[in-house]
């Protein structure tokens, strides 16, 4: 066991460097300029290496994502899933939709891998099987966050996977003098799912934080 060790001053330069760890593919370059063409703020180059790890790791065969984006979330999770694993996106934007198909062909993904679906995520959700998926992860406003995670514990199999983007609220969530709306939300859902019997959680620095929590 290590000796601890004082807070260092550029912590964040070791952050800054675990976000680099992971060269990204040409496909995932592609689609963070079409992120910034359209407005969207794609998951980090951090996150979308571990979203293929944590896919990995659990042999993912049936994901959903909450978040569509421009697909960058999306292909990071196929890449760790198995070979013949399918994604279930949904996004209210058809926008979104159609960035992420483009940066599924780009990267030479089969259309029959990923089912995206343009619609209102709550109701999308309730119509997915209970127990059938490996994975959830979520990338959505914080006002029906705590709905999507609900509906994702519903969803996931034992030893499965749910995966919250930007849990830290943008990192106002370790500072407790901030009280916006967005950083209560996710101070209280890390505390419910921490209470929570289904699912064991961890909170990881990756990004703007990954709450991650595994079903029993």
């Amino acid at each position: 066991m290590k000796a601890q060790q004082p807070q260092h001053p550029v912590k964040h330069s070791s952050w800054a460097y675990a976000e680099q760890h992971a060269e990204e593919e040409p496909a995932l370059a592609q689609a963070r300029i079409r992120a910034e063409e359209i407005g969207v703020r794609p998951a980090s180059p951090g996150v979308t290496a571990l979203l293929t790890v944590l896919a990995a790791a659990t042999q993912a065969h049936a994901l959903v994502e909450v978040g569509t984006g421009v697909g960058v979330s999306g292909l990071a999770l196929l890449r760790g899933a198995r070979a013949d694993a399918v994604l279930t996106s949904i996004d209210y934007e058809a926008d979104h939709i159609q960035a992420a198909r483009e940066t599924f062909k780009d990267a030479g993904l089969p259309a029959s891998r990923a089912r995206l679906i343009t619609g209102r995520a709550q109701q999308v959700l309730a119509r997915l099987t209970t127990g059938a998926y490996d994975v959830v992860f979520i990338d959505a406003d914080a006002a029906r966050v705590g709905d999507y995670a609900e509906q994702g514990i519903r969803l996931l199999r034992p030893a499965g996977l749910l995966i919250i983007n930007d849990a830290l609220d943008h990192d106002r969530v370790p500072r407790p003098a901030v009280r916006e709306d967005s950083t209560q939300v996710m101070r209280s859902l890390e505390k419910s799912l921490q209470e929570d019997g289904r699912v064991q959680t961890s909170m990881l620095g990756a990004g703007t934080g990954l709450l991650v929590a595994a079903r029993r």
